[in-house]
């Protein structure tokens, strides 16, 4: 598997993995778990980006 595929799997796990412990948070009235879960949100966007632009590089 190419590594900009594994960055794009692994970049949209971290995604879900993230908005998973945002609406925990919000659930259990955590500040905590829901500013980690937005962080982990948005690294797993720009992971799975960076996985695309290395995509278009790669060809």
């Amino acid at each position: 598997m190419k590594s900009s595929t594994k960055d794009q799997i692994k970049g949209k796990f971290h995604e879900v993995k993230g908005k998973v412990k945002e609406k925990a948070g919000q659930v259990i009235n955590d500040p905590d778990l829901e500013a980690e879960g937005k962080s982990e949100n948005l690294t797993g966007k720009v992971q799975k980006k960076v996985g695309q632009v290395e995509g278009v590089f790669e060809k």
